[in-house]
């Protein structure tokens, strides 16, 4: 039998951690199990940080100043490498509260990659460790994992929408259509935030799993994901929704609770994406967020393989540093339909390459002339080469033999 000051206590920090989450005591005690375990500290660089580069664009900005929010299964405030970078957010799925705790990790491993801080005794480090993140929970048990409610999707963009940030990353994907959906991602563009979303994690099967939403919808940023060799990872959707790619096979990123650990999945590539938008705000505030997209887009790096890479891979260092000209080419003026006449600068024309023709060919004639005569008169000393006739003379006539008379007979 429990003292009664344990079971007291024990009810307080349940009724605290309902309170928090939005949520029934029952529904509580059905998440705890299937929370994820705490990570392991890894001290080396990972790939996908050597690859992005971040140490060459913080020089210019590391993110301060512009926030981004994080659509999935909240984010853990507590995680030691993030800091104080994580406000309370919103908890969609239960219509109030905050969502800065993380039972599944999948929010906690995106917002790593984008704001996780620097520290001398680890070597990974976010992309923009300076952003504020704003965690929204939109998934709350690892059964909603599979079919996540467009609905909850569309109140979670609102919400980062109500909430004035700039980009909002959507790592969690369905894969139904919706007018809802579709609606709150045009307000969200309208308010100038740039919306960016993981193309989903089916590309192994047979035939797909259909469009993934919201990154099928035009103005949204869709995200694929590379291994390390550059290839896509061969769970990465392709079709005409892959906008851009980003590392997202062995990544090295936060653990809810402490540590990190390695995940693969489009939605912590369309974290590394999402944070390359923050900064490009940060570096360029006056930018609408349809000119931040055309600079994230317009920057990356280009990569063969058709529609599995976008326009290429991420490159925040470019997006950050390069401009790019606004404004669309000039179209080139049509060209004047060719009238019955001949126009005096077109027979001017054609009677000076006739003229040029005929120079040509006497310069070719004469050209032939000396290559035949000059070797020629080189071999007889410029004589010419006819001999001329030898003039007339008297031959005196020579005496012949004596003639001879004979008497008739």
């Amino acid at each position: 039998m429990a003292h009664p000051i344990v079971r007291t206590v024990a009810a307080l920090c349940l009724a605290a951690a309902t309170c928090a989450i939005g949520a029934t005591p029952a529904a509580a005690a059905q998440r705890a199990p299937n929370c994820a375990d705490p990570g392991q500290v890894i001290d080396t660089v990972p790939w996908a940080q050597r690859m992005l580069g971040p140490e060459r664009v913080w020089p210019f900005t590391r993110g301060g100043g512009a926030t981004v929010a994080v659509l999935s299964t909240g984010v853990d405030a507590g995680q030691d490498q993030l800091g104080n970078q994580v406000t309370e957010g919103f908890d969609a799925v239960a219509g109030s509260g905050p969502a800065n705790d993380d039972c599944l990790g999948l929010g906690t491993q995106v917002a790593g990659v984008i704001a996780a801080q620097q520290t001398n005794a680890i070597g990974f480090a976010g992309l923009a460790p300076r952003v504020t993140i704003v965690p929204i929970r939109v998934v709350d048990t690892v059964s909603s994992l599979s079919v996540i409610d467009p609905g909850l999707i569309a109140k979670g963009i609102d919400a980062a929408v109500a909430r004035g940030v700039h980009v909002i990353a959507v790592p969690v994907v369905t894969y139904t259509d919706s007018a809802a959906l579709q609606d709150a991602v045009d307000r969200a563009l309208a308010s100038g935030a740039v919306v960016v979303a993981a193309v989903g994690d089916q590309g192994n099967r047979q035939g797909g799993s259909g469009k993934p939403y919201p990154a099928s919808y035009d103005g949204v940023v869709g995200v694929g994901a590379i291994q390390e060799d550059g290839a896509r990872w061969a769970n990465s959707q392709q079709g005409d929704f892959v906008d851009i790619v980003a590392p997202g096979a062995g990544v090295v990123t936060l653990q809810t609770g402490r540590g990190m650990t390695v995940v693969n999945s489009t939605g912590v590539a369309c974290g590394f994406v999402a944070a390359t938008a923050a900064m490009i705000h940060a570096r360029q505030s006056s930018l609408r967020g349809d000119q931040v997209t055309r600079q994230l887009l317009g920057t990356a790096t280009p990569a063969a393989g058709g529609s599995a890479y976008g326009r290429g891979v991420v490159n925040p260092y470019a997006a950050v540093t390069e401009r790019l000209v606004n404004g669309s080419p000039a179209p080139l003026p049509a060209l004047a339909p060719q009238s019955g006449s001949e126009s005096p600068a077109w027979a001017r024309s054609r009677e000076l390459a006739l003229a040029g023709a005929g120079l040509a060919v006497l310069a070719t004639l004469a050209v032939l002339v000396v290559a035949v005569v000059l070797p020629r008169g080189r071999r007889r000393f410029w004589r010419s080469a006819v001999a001329p006739m030898p003039a007339p003379r008297t031959e005196p006539e020579e005496p012949g033999p004596p003639i001879q008379l004979f008497p008739r007979p």
